[in-house]
């Protein structure tokens, strides 16, 4: 076992002996964990208006406070970007996450107070490590440096020091001075708001390190590494960094990029490992390397509910605790945590495929799915179906998203793929079948529309140009970072844009 791999597991032992316990008593850490945060914010202007000081159990909790979204939440948000404390949290917020906008257009920006920092984010970052590091003890990933590739932060307009930006971002600027020595490139580098320049710099500064492992989103990493291929001349990135070895990758589902992984970092001993750490906060590690689940990290500061997706939109929707989800329903997150988040729905959907200890994958977005005609297609089903259509034809994809065609006189409705390949299928119309027949596989609602053609017809493949995509998130000023492409859209909006530019 190399030296480095044996002394950061002797460090890492306590913790991964608590990371035990809560895969062991999952429900006796959350109830800790929740007292704790009601304990903590009794005094706060929020703790005071739900009289946080007589909760005794949980339930009184959930009768008392009212699952929010960022619209119910946002009017705290701007009182504590304008310096006023104890509002949400003990104390001041200085920080703020700027989401990426993929549930709506809107900028949103989340409270990251210097708990969440500590206690949820990093640590969350250093368990991702100490797993790594007990799953394959004799790693070398300790002996070179992290990639990372984040976004940009810069100073908001209020009248006190507060920041906002990407949540990676927040975490470059904020990382203990010492982490420097192990990450490439430096700050003044890594956060760059110019997409396109940052890549010349990061590839320059980069090139030259012994970098073994990569961390960010997948998307944006395959630019990443293209433009570096292409620069250097060679043709995979071990040619380049010979002794890389993981790639902690989160954001998207990495399925429709794994093939194009495999082939610019061909190596049996290339590791990938999925991480779910969202502005709101860290919720899931993939701790275990032949099942893509993800362990739900429970003593974060963040306790958990989640809501069936029947009862979204109701005006007193029910929620259950973690000891009450079942296996392979999908649920919507509702979180309370040590940023000043209370009951507050993120927008993502889990499924649960494990309990005690409780992994899950994540199974789309409580707003990106196709229902015009009552099929109910969320990004799970789009993602599985993709998968099969690809293996039967040989196609790679770089990018898609879809929506509905509407019926009109004449015809019926469907759905609309635009899908950008980096790799083109042997025959679209064996791609278009595969896709159609593999939804129906795993959506009886799409499968019902499709009978016979009655309600919907196949769907319509649109082979994007190449660069389309990219050219329309610059268009958006969404190069980079953490922004994502919106896989799945009830109505026509981001198909329509595209298509002006797919001409």
């Amino acid at each position: 076992m190399p030296i480095i791999s044996s002394i950061v597991g002797l460090f890492n032992a306590r913790r991964l002996s608590q990371i035990d316990l809560f895969r062991k008593a999952p429900m006796e850490v959350q109830e800790s964990v929740f007292f704790s945060l009601i304990e903590e914010a009794r005094q706060t202007e929020w703790g005071r208006q739900y009289d946080y000081s007589s909760i005794r159990k949980i339930d009184q909790y959930q009768e008392r406070v009212p699952v929010q979204g960022y619209e119910e939440f946002e009017p705290y948000v701007e009182r504590l970007r304008h310096g006023e404390k104890d509002v949400l949290w003990p104390g001041v917020t200085r920080w703020f996450a700027k989401s990426s906008g993929t549930t709506s257009s809107k900028s949103k920006f989340i409270p990251v107070t210097k708990e969440a920092l500590e206690a949820c984010h990093f640590r969350g970052g250093r368990d991702v490590l100490a797993i790594y590091n007990d799953n394959y003890p004799d790693n070398q990933v300790f002996s070179g440096k992290t990639l990372t590739l984040g976004g940009s932060h810069q100073i908001n307009h209020f009248s006190n020091d507060s920041y906002y930006g990407d949540l990676s971002a927040i975490l470059i600027e904020n990382l203990p001075f010492w982490t420097q020595f192990f990450k490439t490139p430096g700050s003044d580098v890594a956060l760059m708001e110019e997409w396109e320049e940052k890549l010349k710099k990061i590839t320059k500064v980069t090139i030259k390190e012994n970098v073994t492992s990569l961390a960010g989103v997948p998307s944006w990493f395959l630019v990443l590494i293209k433009h570096i291929l292409k620069t250097t001349g060679r043709k995979n990135l071990l040619e380049i960094w010979p002794n890389l070895e993981l790639f902690i990758h989160g954001g998207i589902n990495f399925t429709p990029y794994r093939e194009q992984y495999k082939e610019l970092i061909p190596s049996e001993e290339m590791h990938y490992m999925e991480t779910y750490n969202a502005s709101e906060g860290f919720f899931g590690i993939q701790d275990d390397p032949a099942s893509s689940s993800m362990l739900l990290m429970l003593d974060y500061g963040i306790f958990y509910e989640f809501m069936p997706m029947g009862e979204l939109g109701k005006e007193n929707p029910k929620t259950l605790v973690l000891d009450e989800v079942e296996l392979n329903k999908d649920y919507a997150i509702i979180i309370s945590t040590n940023g000043g988040l209370w009951r507050y729905m993120i927008g993502d959907t889990v499924r649960f495929t494990h309990r005690y200890p409780f992994k899950f994958i994540i199974s789309g977005r409580t707003k990106h799915f196709i229902n015009a005609f009552g099929e109910e297609v969320i990004i799970d089903n789009a993602t599985r179906a993709l998968d099969a259509a690809c293996k039967a034809t040989g196609a790679v994809i770089r990018e898609y998203t879809a929506g509905p065609l509407y019926m009109s006189t004449g015809s019926k409705g469907a759905h609309q793929w635009i899908i950008e390949f980096e790799k083109h299928p042997d025959s679209v119309d064996k791609f278009r079948e595969v896709l159609d027949k593999a939804l129906q596989d795993v959506n009886s609602d799409y499968e019902a529309k499709r009978y016979k053609s009655i309600t919907l017809d196949p769907p319509d493949i649109v082979v994007a140009r190449e660069g389309l995509f990219f050219d329309w998130m610059k268009s958006r000023n969404k190069l980079g970072g953490q922004n994502k492409v919106p896989r799945l859209s009830n109505n026509r909006d981001y198909l329509d844009d595209l298509l002006k530019l797919n001409q």
